[in-house]
């Protein structure tokens, strides 16, 4: 009679058990690895998206809007302008903006000339008055080279065609560079002889400022029959 000894068959299931637990726990690191390079990526992706966000609201805004009327100072005699005013102002609830010659370029375009910048600089010694009294500073100021003519009275104009800001309303005294709420600045152009604009002509200057949106203003000229023209 053969005797069957109990309790010392072999059997495989605790291994095969083991196996089964280190290939799930091989899954679950894979798993886990694979969904922190997804959320990285998608924090990554957030936080750019978060980023342009905030330059774009930021661009918005730091706006800068014309403040009044654009004028023209013509020499009716010759049916051609000397200078053209474009008054400023920061838009309602917008960021103070730098208006330094350093950090802004203005760009002027006709139907016959386009210059790539004209700024030849910001004036901060003051407020002035008008236009004449401003482009009179400017050559006379002898850290400002090139400027030998004053723009509004001179028809000769044998020089360069430029621009100046100017302050007409500043909350100091004198005013720095920097435009802010409540205050008013302008941009003022004097034309050279071969330049000026004409009757019919269309001018178009546009201020492109360090940040925020550039500034573009374009208009048609009138006849000229009287000194002060305005063009809207």
């Amino acid at each position: 009679m053969n005797l069957i000894q109990k309790g010392h068959r072999h059997t495989h299931r605790g291994i095969i058990g083991i196996e089964s637990a280190i290939v799930l726990i091989a899954f679950v690191i894979v798993a886990a690895a694979l969904a922190f390079v997804v959320l990285n990526m998608g924090f990554a992706t957030t936080q750019k998206a978060k980023t342009t966000i905030i330059s774009s609201l930021k661009e918005a805004s730091s706006g800068i809007a014309v403040s009044g009327k654009v004028t023209a100072i013509a020499n009716v005699a010759t049916s051609t302008v000397n200078a053209t005013s474009i008054p400023l102002k920061v838009t309602s609830g917008g960021d103070s903006i730098n208006l330094d010659n350093s950090t802004v370029t203005v760009k002027y375009l006709s139907n016959t000339v386009e210059y790539d910048n004209i700024l030849a600089a910001t004036l901060t010694s003051g407020t002035y008055v008008n236009l004449t009294e401003a482009f009179e500073a400017a050559v006379n100021d002898p850290g400002i080279s090139g400027l030998n003519f004053n723009p509004v009275n001179d028809t000769t104009a044998n020089g360069i065609t430029f621009a100046i800001i100017y302050w007409t309303v500043s909350s100091q005294n004198p005013p720095n560079a920097i435009l802010e709420q409540g205050e008013h600045a302008v941009i003022g152009i004097g034309y050279k002889t071969q330049d000026k604009p004409i009757g019919l002509d269309k001018i178009r200057m546009e201020l492109l400022l360090s940040s925020g949106a550039t500034l573009t203003v374009e208009r048609n000229i009138p006849n000229l029959t009287s000194t002060i023209t305005d063009l809207g």
